[in-house]
């Protein structure tokens, strides 16, 4: 709990505290400058032949023949991930991600410019599912062999591998690849409707086929399509049906969908599963949100008590990601990532962050609370808090009331880790900042484009001469988002580390909705912060700073601050080991005050390491992250995963408070 507890002067002290470090990051983070780098991502990853209007030069034209051996044209769609296969799961998924923004963050993306982007990026991948369904109960499933194609390094232009396409038909069913694809193009239907009427009319008779196909014959995708197991394997289709039909009531409203979602909610485990994951191979939890939409507005009906179960599952979903599921929580690194798997886990954390960025919206809709067992949260939780508790200033609650139309603060902490609030102070998110990945696991990234390296780089060379080379990729791959860091937040920028370093497509496409929203709302401060059973210093530290790396340097350069940095020492006493540095790194008005961050380094400048370090710190009057209180006044120690310094090493925490530092000393080590 707070060292501030129940004192209103310590939820004075923690509002202003947090509204000053919204205002920061507001200033820090340039979420509309990431989400047009989002947009590069896929354009990089087109396959077929491109547009005279692509941004990304150091592509060209490939795949043109797909699918021609075959009979059929499959030109088009994206290239999955660093490799050039066509894996139809994770596409179909991230065009309804970049559906879904479209649809529920119109206004962000209209706002912004971006909408005619957004729908491009739809587009490239719907006119290749069009073209992949040529018949009612035909959906060609993937084109690539993943085998050859792992086997080789060299650029789209040059491939060498197999091309072969592989089909779903009545005799080789795929239900979970053809609903996610009904659910796609459902979703997408919705997008183009106010910009296309007559293609988004194509999209829905598409979508409609796919799932009457998907629904009446079933079996596992993989089972028709062996080659994707080894990449895409699926672990069920019953929560892709449940999807696309949600999809295909919202797209159409008719009932029969919605009816298929209700009878079939206890049998495919749509009531059933509570999940801490959503994901390309599962949707239990965006089915879940999609179907809860329709009870808070009260639309339930004769289905509402079906609905409400769905809502209880999506609200274990959002408690889990809150850690107020009653101990069915998410794993979170040290750093607070989300963590689920080690290989490119951060394809989990974008689209848990979304599908609460959405819920979030949807529960603030209906003026409704989130049902936790440790707890009920309002989706503007800081917001509504600081309504009935700070009861000073009539002023301060109009200024809460009119100029903070917060989000939640889970979803925020994830977007920001990925852009450098992190202990490596690294953007996962390519090209964008000071630091960010430049050996990305990517054959057209690590090797020279063939408008400047004309001969052929074979499938061999490839490995020989780019594949294994220490030095940067030679073209940024903006906007892609790699696998990102192992459950301690460490990160090896290596190319050949291909679970962190490589971006993919499911991984990338949920942040087009998230920076969306996020530019959206943060164009003022936002300091909505959940404050629930997550460790207050864990959640806030993140959002004013970073374990290991200190602040992070901004993309954009901003305006110079109204004070003075200061860095100063503690000068150290005679034989003591232990220096401390002490910086200002941030400050910003609030209620007439100034505050100000700051920042202390403790270095063992001794030749053995250190343990058990206890310091004294007085005249403190704020909040403190980076240390934990022992339970003696004024008493800190560090915290479990770091124990001990080793010889030179560093270590940082930050507090935040209005005047002079604080002073800090050393008690006891040994």
């Amino acid at each position: 709990m707070s060292k501030f507890g129940g004192s209103l002067f310590g939820l004075n002290l923690l509002l202003t505290v947090l509204l000053g470090a919204a205002t920061a990051a507001a200033e820090y983070y340039n979420y509309g400058n990431a989400l047009d780098k989002t947009f590069l991502f896929f354009e990089a990853q087109r396959s077929g032949k491109l547009p005279a209007a692509q941004r990304v030069k150091w592509r060209s034209h490939s795949g043109l023949a797909d699918g021609l051996a075959q009979g059929v044209s499959l030109e088009g769609g994206y290239y999955d991930a660093g490799d050039h296969v066509k894996f139809g799961l994770p596409m179909a998924f991230a065009v309804t991600m970049l559906s879904w923004a479209a649809v529920d963050n119109q206004k962000e993306l209209s706002g912004s410019n971006q909408m005619q982007q957004t729908l491009w990026s739809i587009r490239w991948g719907t006119d290749y599912f069009i073209k992949a369904h040529p018949q009612p109960n035909v959906l060609w499933g993937q084109v690539g062999d993943g085998k050859s194609d792992h086997y080789c390094w060299e650029r789209a232009e040059d491939m060498t591998t197999s091309r072969t396409a592989y089909k779903l038909d009545q005799y080789h069913p795929g239900s979970d690849l053809a609903g996610e694809t009904a659910a796609a193009l459902a979703a997408a239907s919705l997008a183009f409707k106010p910009y296309n009427s007559s293609y988004s009319a194509i999209l829905l008779t598409h979508a409609k086929e796919l799932f009457s196909f998907a629904d009446k014959y079933r079996g596992l995708y993989t089972d028709s399509i062996p080659n994707a197991k080894a990449f895409y394997m699926s672990s069920g289709y019953s929560d892709e049906l449940l999807w696309a039909a949600a999809w295909l009531h919202r797209a159409t409203g008719d009932e029969y969908y919605l009816k298929y979602a209700v009878n079939n909610a206890g049998y495919m485990g749509g009531t059933g599963w509570g999940m801490k994951e959503f994901s390309w191979d599962n949707k239990y939890a965006g089915v879940q949100v999609l179907l809860s939409k329709i009870l808070l507005e009260g639309k339930g009906g004769a289905y509402t008590s079906t609905l409400k179960q769905y809502q209880m599952k999506a609200d274990y979903f959002a408690c889990a990601c809150l850690k107020k599921n009653g101990g069915y929580n998410i794993q979170t690194t040290p750093g607070g990532l989300m963590y689920v798997r080690e290989w490119n886990n951060l394809q989990y954390a974008s689209a848990a962050a979304f599908l609460l960025a959405i819920y979030s919206d949807y529960l603030s809709a209906a003026n409704a609370k989130l049902n936790c067992p440790d707890g009920s949260v309002p989706p503007q939780a800081l917001l509504d808090f600081s309504r009935s508790q700070v009861t000073k200033s009539s002023r301060t609650q109009n200024h809460f009331s009119s100029d903070f139309k917060c989000i939640n603060r889970v979803f925020l902490m994830q977007a920001d880790y990925i852009l450098g609030k992190n202990r490596q102070g690294m953007s996962y998110l390519v090209g964008y900042g000071p630091k960010y990945p430049i050996r990305v696991h990517h054959r057209g990234a690590s090797i020279p484009s063939i408008f400047i390296q004309r001969s052929t780089v074979n499938c061999v060379q490839g490995y020989d001469s780019w594949y294994r080379r220490a030095q940067a990729d030679p073209n940024v791959i903006y906007g892609a988002l790699v696998g990102g860091p192992d459950q301690n937040d460490y990160y090896s920028d290596d190319r050949t580390n291909y679970e962190q370093t490589e971006p993919t497509l499911s991984g990338t496409a949920p942040l087009v909705g998230l920076f969306a929203k996020l530019s959206g709302k943060l164009g003022k401060p936002c300091a909505q912060i959940i404050l629930c059973s997550m460790d207050h210093q864990l959640m806030f530290w993140n959002f004013v700073g970073s374990y290991g790396g200190g602040y992070s340097k901004p993309y954009q350069t901003p305006k110079p601050p109204a004070y003075k940095a200061t860095t100063t020492y503690t000068p150290k006493q005679s034989g003591a080991p232990i220096e401390f540095l002490h910086s200002i790194t941030a400050n910003w008005m609030a209620w007439n005050t100034r505050y100000y961050r700051h920042k202390v380094i403790i270095k063992n400048n001794s030749q053995k390491p250190i343990s058990g370090l206890k310091l004294k710190i007085e005249d403190l009057t704020g909040p403190i992250w980076g240390l934990n209180p022992t339970g003696q006044k004024n008493t800190y120690q560090l915290p479990q995963w770091q124990k001990t310094l080793k010889a030179g090493q560093a270590y940082d925490f930050v507090y935040v408070q209005g005047g002079p530092q604080a002073k800090v000393s050393v008690l006891s080590y040994y």
